[in-house]
């Protein structure tokens, strides 16, 4: 494990100092701090450069930071010339800064500054409007070569490297690339149309918008994802050999030739981001081919097993944007498997053993991995291990007095096909069936004949269980039933957090996080509640592909992946996180001017909202302060700024401060009234205005901002993982202010979540994929009281209100937050409400406020 980080060491505190003084936050300073090669360079940069106390505009600090990273090789007097480029504000983005890199690497002591600047793009704009026009050239030209959305990406990517759209704002070409493939192709889909019989199992989450429809990261997926790589090369249905032609026969009979998958997770905890991948790949796998997905829960261990894990996994699963074609229980066969086991025994394939679990191990080679040893109780006759299995059922022995184990092959090189186990004794009460049981099967009976049962055409699964991949088909041949494919991929794991359940287990009850749903997490409850649309999940997802290399991703590649989703669907509302009042002194008490803004400024489906200008303003305490320089753009006194969607910006006359703690706490300044010979301000900030009369501002109980949980990337690395925990991990602020708008923006959210999800559960119940309700093994029909829930709270929840706090980040509502005006009960127009409490969560920051991204 790395040496802890402490900002307040004295070898590092100085530092920190050095990185503010450049222009940087404080929290964008630690982060370059704690990369060893980066605070190097960039200390070396900043004292080289004389940049100490310049405090630089954040977007130049940053490009400062990034070339401290991408020009280690750079020569003094090549970073001397990149670095007045930046003060000059003629490099102004990363590609720009990443091509004067690559220009400097090449033209050392020989710099052209007219060739240098063509190379970087400087002084090159390139509008929305002529973007558009490039982009339906470019379509045009190249009508032939483009199939529909299965070439967008690749399509985008050529655009961008054309000569004249390789300055252009990336998110201008995509967008305006986005709507040219809407109008040509129709809304993205994610089956081909013409292979499909029944889209069962596919994503059937609409989109919150027509902006989130058009969105390249909607909740759809392109077919390369499942006609390429890994899935690309899956047999065709019927394809996997049988000991039995005839097995194939009845097979395809029942499947009409079906693409048939399914998800069987173990309901003994909650679903991760990992199982994301599980679920998108059977659901998916079998949706794009116009096939069936079985939800199947693996209930073979009551031990584990709550009813709150049952819930949550359907819950997930539809939340994710896909609904079974059946749910059912390994539980549903128990009757089925025991009658296989007593054939498994009949036809010398399985015995009773009474080994103790030390001696079993001994026995297969124990620590040593040593010769193997066949149990004494190999050898017993038939009849005898019939009799000592019905013994286990009837409750003739304790727990571990007694296993059924499959009689293998020990000369196998395969350690799962050294008799494992196929029944065990358990004296708990299952959830389904009661006390009717006193054994149960193990994964390796279980799965690979529940897939028999239910006619699985693909069994998917990680490549933990390749081993197992033996045993499975051993023992479907052993008993002469059909015989699913078994085929495995690699799974996904996130750095810098843990997945394990014991792990988790351990966090939540010693109180280090808030339950097994805090945002700080990476289950699926979590990030539902952070406010992480599951449409950004399934996007991030696809992106990475399906193969059988295990994926080590970054959060940030996450987190990213949200970011980008949330680029065109969230709307977009004006927030002061840290307010400081100004007070407009040129302009009446009584004057109040109602503007109405826009939800986006490049989505107008979102809509617009209606917001107060007056006499009393509250701005963003980081958008003023007391030193001017010639790079700072926003407010300083004598200085003018605009307002974003304000009639006029205004100028900075004066300011009161605390007297004890000499703390800026208001300012006087006066709005410059616009006319025809105004000059255009160089920045503009946010605000919010101070009318009671029409609820502004909303004041926000608490906002959550959550970072990283762990120190390390790789916490889970050893047992000592609660050492690895960053105490920083959870800040919360209070008093942040929010524009009125959100009212009935969050009022519309909750109403179309609601509508949407009442749909889909009508269809789900129309279409037969409620759990069933087959008898149980002693005879008795279920009752359905332990029944996973189907309700409209497994789809809506506070999350579902997202937006862009501008220049803030993205935020959703936390389910603690109390909000009057959302129940069905309330009819009354959108707006605050007696005990209301607003609470909100962070869900990503904005890109350029990512501290990631700058060290």
């Amino acid at each position: 494990m790395p040496p802890k980080f402490d900002p307040k060491d004295p070898a590092v505190a100085p530092l920190i100092a050095l990185f503010e003084s450049l222009g940087l936050s404080t929290p964008k300073a630690v982060e370059a701090a704690k990369a060893p090669k980066t605070a190097a360079a960039l200390k070396e940069i900043i004292i080289s450069q004389h940049l100490e106390g310049k405090r630089l505009d954040e977007k130049r600090a940053a490009l400062i930071v990034s070339l401290a990273g991408v020009g280690a090789k750079l020569g003094q007097e090549e970073k001397a010339y990149a670095v007045r480029k930046v003060e000059e504000g003629k490099l102004e983005r990363a590609d720009q800064l990443a091509a004067a890199v690559k220009y400097l690497e090449l033209h050392r002591n020989a710099i052209d500054d007219a060739e240098f600047d063509r190379e970087c793009g400087v002084g090159v704009v390139v509008t929305p409007e002529e973007v558009k026009r490039l982009v339906l050239l470019y379509l045009s030209a190249n009508a032939s070569e483009i199939e529909g959305w299965q070439s967008f990406s690749a399509t985008l990517m050529k655009l961008k490297a054309t000569p004249e759209l390789r300055w252009a704002p990336t998110l201008d070409v995509k967008n305006s690339t986005e709507a040219a493939f809407l109008e040509k192709f129709g809304p993205k889909v994610a089956v081909n149309p013409k292979d499909v019989k029944k889209t069962a199992g596919a994503p059937k989450v609409a989109p919150a918008s027509t902006a989130e429809a058009s969105s390249s990261t909607a909740v759809t997926t392109e077919r390369s994802v499942f006609e390429e790589g890994f899935l690309g090369k899956l047999h065709k249905p019927g394809g996997n050999p049988q000991i039995n032609p005839k097995l194939k026969e009845q097979h395809l009979k029942a499947t009409g030739g079906e693409v048939w998958t399914r998800f069987p997770p173990e309901p003994n905890g909650f679903l991760h981001i990992g199982h994301s991948k599980a679920i998108f790949v059977n659901f998916g796998y079998a949706a794009h081919h116009g096939g069936r997905c079985y939800l199947r829960y693996d209930d073979t261990n009551p031990e584990a097993e709550e009813q709150q894990y049952f819930d949550s996994i359907l819950a997930m699963v539809r939340w994710l944007g896909y609904e079974p074609w059946k749910i059912t229980y390994s539980s549903d066969y128990f009757q089925k498997l025991y009658d296989l086991a007593v054939e498994l025994i009949k036809r010398d394939k399985a015995y009773v053993c009474h080994c103790s679990a030390e001696q079993i191990f001994a026995d297969r080679g124990g620590e040593e991995r040593g010769p193997r040893r066949a149990c004494e109780h190999r050898s017993r006759p038939i009849e005898e291990s019939l009799a000592e299995f019905e013994g286990m059922r009837d409750g003739k022995y304790k727990p571990g007095e007694a296993t059924l184990r499959m009689k293998q092959d020990l000369e196998d090189g395969n350690p799962m096909m050294w008799d494992i186990v196929a029944y065990r004794v358990l004296n708990a009460p299952h959830h389904r069936t009661g006390t009717t049981w006193r054994i149960y099967p193990t994964y390796d009976f279980t799965h690979c004949l529940c897939d028999s049962f239910e006619n699985i055409s693909h069994s998917l699964c990680t490549t933990e269980f390749i081993l197992s991949r033996e045993s499975y088909e051993w023992l479907c041949d052993a008993l002469e039933v059909y015989k699913p494919r078994q085929s495995e991929y690699g799974r996904l794991n996130l750095q810098g957090t843990v997945m394990s359940k014991r792990k988790i287990l351990k966090l939540v009850k010693e109180g280090h996080v808030n339950g097994w749903d805090d945002p700080r997490l990476y289950t699926l409850i979590a990030l539902r509640r952070r406010g992480v649309p599951p449409g950004a999940i399934i996007s991030f997802v696809s992106g990475l592909g399906v193969s059988t290399s295990p994926s080590n991703i970054q959060t940030a590649r996450f987190e990213q992946a949200v970011r980008q989703y949330l680029e065109n669907t969230a709307p977009r509302l004006m927030m002061v996180l840290k307010p400081l009042k100004v007070t407009l002194e040129n302009v009446p008490e009584d004057r109040i001017i109602m503007i109405e803004k826009p939800l986006h400024p490049k989505v107008p489906e979102l809509g617009t909202s209606v917001v107060p200008f007056t006499r009393t303003l509250y701005i963003d305490a980081d958008d003023f302060r007391l030193e001017d320089s010639k790079d700072y753009f926003r407010l300083a006194p004598g200085k003018t700024v605009g307002l974003f969607q304000a009639p006029a910006p205004i100028t900075c006359t004066k300011y009161r401060t605390d007297p004890t703690t000499g703390e800026v706490v208001e300012l006087f300044c006066n709005l410059e009234e616009s006319n025809s010979t105004s000059k255009k301000p160089k920045a503009f900030i946010q605000w919010v205005a101070d009318h009671p009369a029409s609820g502004s501002p909303v004041r926000i109980d608490e906002t959550r901002v959550f970072h990283q949980l762990f120190k390390s990337d790789d916490p889970a690395a050893t047992d000592d993982f609660i050492a690895d925990l960053n105490a920083s991990s959870l800040e919360v602020v209070k008093g942040a202010l929010l524009e009125v708008g959100f009212w009935s923006l969050a009022k519309k959210a909750m109403v179309d979540a609601r509508k949407e999800s009442e749909a889909r559960l009508k269809t789900a119940a129309t279409a037969g994929s409620e759990p069933t309700k087959e008898a149980s093994p002693n005879g008795a029909p279920h009752d359905g009281h332990n029944e996973p829930v189907a309700s409209v709270a497994q789809l809506v929840g506070n999350e579902c209100i997202r937006f862009q706090g501008l220049r803030v980040g993205y935020f959703a509502v936390d389910k603690d937050a109390k909000l009057g005006c959302l129940t069905e009960e309330d009819t009354a127009a959108p707006g605050a409400r007696p005990g209301d409490v607003v609470i909100l969560n962070r869900i990503v920051s904005l890109k350029e406020d990512s501290a990631k991204k700058a060290s």
